[in-house]
């Protein structure tokens, strides 16, 4: 209870502990995002995670309370220590709901509650996705064994839940699909086009008027980066002076930059990226999997057309109508080649999409809104009484 609340004997504020693993990219940004909306509405958010990220020092700025979990990004020798150290913060914070971030969290803290306080597991993309063969086939049988002690899994796609369905992960399936902050991503028109070509251009000597291709996210495999670069001698070749810039950084920086060739910039990890947006003339994603990105919703609140591979959630994230031009098959370099080439060469069809765009992400993908259904399903798990619920008062007594 805040100070307020208990001057004025008032309820208390539903307490939600968000432990999350990786504090990078866009898993940090969702949670980022997530809890300001959430200290808004009047919850108290509490972040566990690791300090060596962005996420802690983003989560405290965004008002939520922090605290210290120190957790690998990947499952090792650590993991009962991780355990440990997960269940006896949650014993002191006593959360009423417990919203797990990715696969990490997820498998340390339904270790560490099963299912004693009300689990929110949310994949932020399955991690049986990210792995293969003997690998993998433990991720999914993990997932079936810990839906058990979850009271909803959490997908931002019904793709993603279909994804685990079809894995056998048998539970309470929640759809909410990820929101971003509108407020902070602007429409962008001509003027403020300008404006962040020129002010790019000064750091990173990007030709003012060249046709320009953006894509932000993490230098990871996931990402598809490398199949972009495939794909860029063809649309160079189709769109003399077109530019390409690598927004962000990550442990595939190095082979990235190797196999870039001419017009294509690695301009690292950007605190800001709504310049890059508002410098693009279109924003690609070429992942290989996801739940639903972030990037291309942060790119089409600023107004601009993207151009997705055909996995998890981006079909679901496009508006009507934007599948056909925006939408490619998954890991066929040509495929995004043509699409990129034909953006690129028709204005007046990129601001007709990027207009569309802007409109969608403000009606269907504002963060309040995610954030609005997250406080829902916490106050329904909240008021069902657990079968499990003695179990749960012991657990939070020791």
């Amino acid at each position: 209870m805040s100070p307020t609340d208990a001057a004025r004997g008032g309820p208390r504020a539903l307490t939600v502990a968000h432990l999350v693993q990786p504090v990078e990219g866009g898993v940090a940004r969702v949670v980022t995002d997530l809890v300001r909306a959430q200290t808004e509405a009047g919850l108290r958010a509490v972040v566990l995670c690791p300090s060596d990220g962005r996420l802690m020092r983003a989560a405290e700025a965004a008002g939520a309370e922090t605290r210290l979990w120190l957790a690998g990004r990947a499952p090792g020798p650590d993991l009962p220590w991780e355990v440990h150290c997960a269940a006896r913060a949650l014993r002191k914070l006593r959360p009423d709901v417990v919203h797990l971030h990715s696969a990490k969290a997820g498998l340390a803290g339904r270790l560490a509650l099963r299912g004693r306080v009300p689990t929110v597991h949310q994949p932020h993309a399955w991690s049986f996705q990210a792995v293969g063969g003997p690998t993998a086939a433990w991720a999914r049988r993990w997932e079936r064994y810990a839906a058990r002690w979850t009271a909803s899994l959490l997908c931002v796609s019904e793709a993603e839940r279909e994804e685990g369905q079809r894995a056998g992960v048998r539970g309470r399936y929640t759809v909410v699909p990820n929101g971003v902050e509108t407020d902070r991503f602007p429409r962008a028109g001509g003027v403020a086009r300008r404006q962040a070509r020129a002010a790019l251009s000064a750091v990173h000597a990007l030709p003012q008027r060249a046709p320009l291709v953006v894509c932000v996210g993490r230098l990871t495999r996931q990402k598809g980066q490398d199949l972009l670069l495939r794909a860029w001698p063809e649309v160079a070749a189709r769109v003399p002076g077109a530019r390409l810039a690598l927004v962000g950084d990550g442990p595939e920086r190095d082979a990235l930059r190797r196999a870039a060739g001419p017009g294509v910039l690695l301009a690292g990890h950007s605190d800001d990226v709504l310049p890059w947006y508002a410098a693009a003339d279109v924003v690609v994603q070429p992942s290989r999997w996801e739940g639903m990105a972030l990037a291309p919703l942060e790119a089409m609140a600023v107004g601009r057309p993207v151009v997705l591979t055909d996995v998890g959630g981006a079909g679901e994230c496009l508006p009507a109508g934007h599948r056909e031009r925006c939408l490619v098959r998954p890991e066929v370099p040509g495929a995004l080649a043509l699409a990129l080439a034909a953006l690129l060469g028709d204005a007046h069809l990129r601001r007709r999409l990027g207009d569309e765009a802007a409109g969608h992400v403000r009606a269907a993908h504002d963060v309040r809104h995610t954030a609005a259904a997250c406080v829902r399903l916490y106050r329904e798990l909240t008021t069902v009484v657990p079968p499990r619920a003695p179990e749960a008062k012991e657990y939070l007594r020791r």
